[in-house]
């Protein structure tokens, strides 16, 4: 199976992320234009967290908190759980299954330099089971 190095690859190469001193309310707008579950959330090139979809059910709705008033840094998850890009793909959905969590940062050398969700998982394992198949149906007709 392969690595996150593969999966992304196959990504577009752009980082989303908000400063901690964004509003929920504008971490929100940019989840949306990026159409992403999930932000980190960095300061000066470093990861201080991670803000998703479920944060803010459960840290900003559920405790009647007003969006636009509640900063990010108040209620992201902190020190989230990373992955390196020569983690396989294996280990990654290991580790979201066990955490019950959908987004991994990726780090290099203490630098950002992705992120991947279980959708990019899911999408990268069909893509490989489908080229596998693809090749044996060539193998087997003889083409």
């Amino acid at each position: 199976m392969g690595t996150v190095r593969h999966i992304l690859q196959r990504k577009p190469k752009n980082l989303f992320y908000v400063e901690p001193t964004f509003t929920v309310y504008q971490a929100l707008e940019q989840m949306v234009e990026q159409n992403v579950g999930a932000l980190m959330v960095m300061h000066d090139g470093h990861l201080l967290g991670i803000f998703t979809e479920r944060d803010y059910a459960r840290k900003v709705i559920l405790r009647g908190k007003a969006s636009k008033h509640t900063h990010v840094e108040e209620i992201m998850s902190e020190h989230p759980v990373v992955v390196s890009p020569n983690d396989s793909v294996e280990e990654c959905m290991k580790l979201m299954t066990s955490r019950y969590i959908r987004h991994l940062p990726v780090l290099e050398n203490d630098t950002v330099i992705g992120l991947i969700s279980i959708g990019d998982i899911v999408k990268y394992i069909i893509d490989e089971q489908k080229f596998i198949i693809e090749n044996l149906e060539h193998y087997i007709s003889g083409t």
